[in-house]
């Protein structure tokens, strides 16, 4: 299997990459605007790194084919995500890639209850609309796109986490990035699961008004 990481500068994103590599029968791509910037211990597993954006759709179309990619992995952020969702969907389609694997947020289907929901939508205010705008981009393409929604993120060295489905309540406040990047290593092992879904994640008892250490 040809994995694609987009936004692979990403914490997450190079755990997931470093458990990749461990497997001989996949080979890791990293595409990052600064991959200059890439951790010692994933350099050390000799992932191929690739510079680019992903809002030039034809360079992206490019490298889909050129290394006869399975599966992309996004890992992308920021004010303008649905454009660089909308540009990923784009050179999929033209490269016939139909797996993704794409990390949205809590809050992205308004499902988070309580005071955490709206501490949390008030918190990232500026950056839901645009996983929700992603999450429609996905949902009317024909992707077989997962959309992954964790809690806050934490750099606790743990794997403990639980989902929730599309149309549940979201659960707890906090997750592990190791956790995320177990879930994400387990439906990319497995590419048949959760395809045309959304799952939320998080860390089991972390329910609460706001994270741990706000």
């Amino acid at each position: 299997m040809n994995i694609l990481i987009v936004g692979a500068k990403g914490k997450m994103a190079q755990l997931v990459a470093e458990n990749l590599t461990q497997y001989l029968d996949i080979k890791v791509l990293l595409l990052a605007r600064n991959p200059d910037k890439f951790g010692t211990e994933l350099l050390a597993s000799n992932p191929m790194i690739v510079k680019g954006n992903v809002l030039d759709t034809d360079f992206l179309t490019e490298t889909l084919e050129k290394n006869n990619i399975d599966l992309v992995y996004s890992n992308v952020g920021g004010i303008d995500l649905a454009d660089q969702t909308a540009s990923i969907i784009k050179s999929m389609n033209a490269s016939s890639v139909k797996r993704l694997i794409f990390i949205g947020a809590s809050g992205a289907h308004h499902e988070v209850p309580g005071h955490f929901g709206e501490w949390n939508e008030q918190a990232i205010s500026a950056y839901l609309p645009g996983f929700r705008k992603s999450f429609e981009l996905l949902d009317q393409s024909d992707i077989d796109y997962t959309m992954i929604r964790p809690a806050w993120l934490t750099d606790y060295d743990e794997v403990d986490y639980e989902t929730t489905g599309r149309h549940e309540l979201f659960k707890g406040t906090e997750v592990s990035r190791k956790s995320v990047a177990h879930f994400v290593t387990k439906v990319i092992l497995n590419p048949d699961t959760y395809v045309r879904d959304s799952i939320g994640l998080n860390k089991p008892n972390t329910d609460a008004d706001k994270p741990s250490w706000m």
